[in-house]
């Protein structure tokens, strides 16, 4: 290896993966089970077979990494060269991934801090590639770790679905319980807030919706230096005229990264999800 610390984080960051390549990051996959069959998310299930098996109301769920999996991560760095590891991850509220890693870092060679970004998507990736810059300058593990929580503290993530019945069946909408009684009438517009997946706003259409995510977006982006990155899952031509626009209309963007979400976060979603995360630098 080419620095000391190195970066693990989880196949939910999203990142892409010369991104990855380039700073080193390590990303574990999460699991997605897929009828009687457990597939790594990112190399065994693409997200348009989840698509196709979430229309025709196949089941399927998704678990975490084992901390065996984690732990083989952990030693094959340290045999690499790594003195030490920064293991960030998604929202301990919406996955056991977090609690996977921290059984894994007790068993390590070399030390390794667990952290809980309280994000998920590229809200989790723009903070694992604020440690790896970190340490690609030479930076230490509090430094890292530091500059990726402060990273998380001003970064904020929005999404809107076209229904709530995937993230009902999957226990992550929270506060958003109170919507089911109307959620055929109204199209919501969600927030990551403390973790958790909470309602923000009840719009009638979708359209109205989406217009809506993006004066949001616009808002939040103010006239400050940003990173946007703009998710959606079999709708990529809603995201691609979301992200021009968005281009338009934040004076201070900087990278704007355009991706379709991987099948763990898709399978809790469901088609249809458009969903953005401001990052200010």
């Amino acid at each position: 290896m080419s620095r000391h610390v190195a970066i693990v984080t989880d196949s939910t960051a999203y990142l892409p993966q010369r991104t990855m390549e380039r700073h080193g990051i390590i990303a574990v996959p999460l699991t997605v089970v897929l009828g009687d069959r457990a597939l790594e998310e990112g190399a065994e299930i693409s997200t348009r077979s989840l698509a196709e098996a979430l229309q025709k109301r196949r089941p399927v769920t998704t678990s975490r990494p084992s901390p065996e999996i984690f732990a083989a991560t952990y030693r094959r760095l340290a045999e690499e060269g790594a003195t030490s590891v920064v293991s960030l991850h998604l929202s301990s509220e919406l996955s056991g991934t977090h609690d996977a890693a921290v059984l894994a870092a007790r068993e390590a060679p070399v030390p390794v801090r667990v952290v809980d970004t309280g994000m998920v998507a590229m809200a989790l990736g723009f903070c694992a590639l604020t440690a790896a810059e970190v340490a690609d300058g030479g930076g230490t593990v509090d430094e890292a770790v530091t500059a990726a929580e402060k990273r998380a503290a001003a970064t904020s993530a929005y999404f809107y679905v076209d229904t709530l019945d995937y993230l009902r069946r999957g226990g992550r909408i929270g506060a958003a319980q109170a919507l089911l009684g109307s959620a055929l009438a109204v199209k919501p517009l969600l927030q990551l807030e403390g973790g958790r997946i909470e309602l923000l706003e009840k719009v009638r259409t979708s359209s109205k919706a989406i217009a809506r995510l993006q004066e949001i977006v616009a808002e939040r982006a103010g006239t400050s230096e940003v990173d946007i990155a703009v998710h959606h899952l079999a709708a990529p031509d809603r995201a691609a005229t979301f992200a021009d626009q968005l281009r338009e209309r934040v004076p201070g963007l900087m990278d704007l990264h355009v991706s379709e979400v991987g099948a763990v976060i898709g399978a809790h979603t469901g088609p249809g999800l458009l969903g953005a995360v401001v990052s200010p630098r």
